[in-house]
């Protein structure tokens, strides 16, 4: 078969696959709904892998002072803490300053109406490499021994409960990632198996006149690929309107309360999900059209 021929014939598959519109259509959109559940899980625990990150930092720790506590009592502790070895910076946080943080951080009305009394005076501490989990527990069961601090605050509850949801997180997008697969396998077989047959007349005059079970296949494989890569793009497209929906509701409260802003998927797994749905439409459209043409 001439490479003009051949050219011809490809084209010719190709463009009898694009009058097939409707039925692309909603391939690709059911596609985009096993994609969506995917991408919501990676989301999920994308944000839950950045909040861990803010509260798991073993250099950082806030000793919070009491109601009584004198200005020279907390002056000492401060002073005490910047020459104790492995401590960065100490710095004292008033309940002015407190309050004043809370308020550029959220803006909540809710916070903005309580006095200055219910924020606590504190003393931000950051740490150096020096400091681990150990050291840093051994620093805070000393710190609450004085008479002057009320409480220490190293965070590491908050890191074993995110990195409990995080593991929680990672196992149900594994879990939704095989039924995402699954789906994309039989929704690109059975398009690719209709798709075949109803141009089951074109296909048999190719192969009566020399084309190989590869350049029948060829159109039908491109086809997958689309289909996979646009289910993908679409679920990304649908997920990112849904993410600002609801980023512009609740931005400010979850800044307020984790210290992080929500985030959306990282380009390089936005760019390898779409890698994937192409990848595996592909394949899923080169098997099933191999049993289909009888090889």
């Amino acid at each position: 078969m001439s490479e003009s021929g051949s050219t011809y014939r490809f084209l010719g598959t190709w463009r009898a696959g694009r009058s097939n519109w409707r039925l692309q259509a909603m391939t690709v959109f059911s596609l985009a709904v096993a994609f969506v559940c995917l991408a919501s899980a990676m989301l999920v625990v994308t944000n839950l892998a950045a909040v861990r990150d803010r509260w798991s930092r073993a250099g950082r720790a806030t000793v919070y002072l009491r109601e009584d506590a004198s200005t020279e009592d907390v002056q000492a502790l401060v002073k005490a803490l910047e020459a104790t070895s492995g401590v960065k910076k100490a710095r004292f946080v008033s309940r002015e300053d407190a309050r004043s943080e809370v308020m550029q951080t959220g803006g909540d009305p809710q916070l903005a109406a309580l006095p200055v009394d219910a924020f606590p005076s504190s003393v931000e501490l950051s740490f150096d490499d020096s400091i681990d989990d150990a050291g840093l527990g051994v620093m805070a069961l000393k710190l609450r021994a004085l008479p002057s601090v009320e409480t220490v605050e190293t965070y590491q509850r908050w890191t074993e409960r995110l990195s409990s949801l995080l593991r929680g997180g990672v196992t149900a997008s594994l879990f939704l990632a095989m039924v995402v697969f699954a789906a994309v396998v039989s929704v690109v077989a059975s398009t690719m198996r209709l798709l075949l047959e109803r141009r089951k007349l074109e296909v048999e005059v190719l192969r009566l006149v020399g084309a190989t079970t590869q350049f029948v296949c060829r159109p039908f494989i491109v086809e997958g690929a689309l289909q996979g890569a646009g289910g993908a793009a679409a679920a990304i497209l649908l997920l990112g309107v849904l993410y600002n929906i609801v980023r512009g509701r609740f931005d400010h409260e979850l800044a307020t309360l984790l210290g992080v802003h929500p985030a959306f998927l990282p380009w390089t797994t936005m760019t390898m999900m779409v890698m994937v749905g192409a990848l595996l439409g592909a394949t899923t459209a080169w098997v099933s059209l191999r049993k289909a043409v009888r090889i």
